[in-house]
């Protein structure tokens, strides 16, 4: 019996003023998504396999929740909307040719390890900005963030942004095999930069080289940038710093640099991002609140070639990191609870009706 009114581990019950504040967040978040000309979208819950496997570079297949349908088909929770939404958009929205624009909003599963104390199901609202290449395009959906998380009622935060394009781009040159840069990735993103200078050291990789990979690390501002570019060994490294350069001038034409601050060696466990990414931090989280960046190669394998951008909103990070800032929500109206005797029944129920017409909550109770 215990078992039965307990939830599986990795998932849990929500409810009262900490759903109210969800709610709230996530009516202002998609408020927001919608005044930058977003427009909802809705994929399901479960997709085939194949929408999220290695190739295309989402979640490892160990994380998945999968199972078979009648078919003898593979199917799988969705871990990420982003290969959802870039299928249903290559499907329904790019004959004339037009950016798009689609917002989205909903569940997210990932069989994680328990002993990470994260949940497996997830709540997300994110927006997916398809067919333009553009730094503008970049900086809009930049400033876009930051204005969701200003809407929502954070006053301190920083977007971190990096171009995983400069760390593949090290890559190349470096003649990494997959497992090499597998292995370095995770050891970047951990901050381990000295167990990744000596697994480049091990693989024969040039001491400039290192070097210039390992200064991912380093606290960068523009002159450092400019350096970086200089340095870059080849074309794709280069081009990459070079837009993040454009990507700062920019922001700091929206007003918005404040907010701003750069790390490359911000890297992401979904290998299909391609140059810009970013990750939102405040205080009272202890992950980043909201994550996006360029993903121009994606929609390709699904049949139409075109560049993307996107980000995406963790809204149980976002409610405790309001919570903990003390920023609560008004709490909801209370019941207004009509008492009655038998005999005065009619009475009570026309005066219930009243009270919901004029828009307060109301129920009735037999004495």
């Amino acid at each position: 019996m215990e078992k039965l009114i307990h939830t599986p581990e990795g998932v849990r019950d929500i409810y009262g003023s900490e759903l109210a504040m969800r709610k709230s967040v996530n009516e202002k978040i998609l408020s927001t998504f919608n005044l930058y000309g977003y427009k909802e979208i809705e994929t399901p819950t479960f997709e085939y396999f194949d929408i999220f496997s290695n190739e295309i570079g989402t979640t490892p297949s160990r994380e998945l929740y999968k199972f078979f349908d009648r078919e003898g088909d593979t199917l799988v929770l969705r871990p990420d909307f982003t290969p959802s939404i870039a299928r249903s958009a290559v499907k329904y929205f790019m004959e004339d040719g037009k950016p798009v624009r689609l917002s989205y909003s909903g569940r997210a599963f990932t069989n994680n390890l328990n002993l990470q104390g994260k949940l497996k199901e997830t709540t997300q609202s994110g927006a997916e900005l398809i067919g333009d290449g553009s730094v503008d395009a970049d900086c809009d959906v930049l400033a876009m963030v930051i204005e969701t998380l200003r809407n929502v009622g954070f006053e301190r935060f920083t977007v971190s942004i990096g171009e995983v394009g400069f760390f593949k781009g090290l890559c190349e040159e470096a003649a990494l095999d997959d497992e090499s840069i597998l292995k370095l990735r995770e050891q970047i993103s951990v901050k381990n930069y000295y167990g990744a200078g000596e697994m480049l050291k091990h693989r024969g990789v040039s001491k400039k080289l290192q070097d210039l990979i390992l200064r991912a690390g380093d606290v960068l501002g523009e002159k450092e940038l400019k350096e970086l570019a200089a340095d870059a060994p080849n074309e794709r490294a280069k081009n990459s710093i070079n837009r993040l350069i454009e990507i700062c001038d920019m922001m700091s034409m929206y007003g918005l640099d404040e907010y701003i601050s750069i790390d490359l060696g911000m890297l992401s466990k979904f290998n299909y991002y391609t140059g810009l990414i970013f990750k939102a931090y405040t205080y009272g989280a202890g992950d980043a609140i909201a994550k996006g960046g360029r993903y121009d190669g994606l929609l390709g394998s699904f049949g139409h070639d075109a560049p993307a951008i996107g980000c995406v909103f963790h809204l149980d990070d976002i409610v405790s990191a309001l919570s903990a800032a003390g920023i609560k929500e008004t709490a909801d109206d209370e019941v207004i609870v009509v008492e009655y005797e038998e005999k005065d029944r009619a009475d009570a129920f026309k005066k219930i009706a009243e009270l919901r017409k004029s828009g307060k909550p109301a129920a009735g109770r037999k004495k």
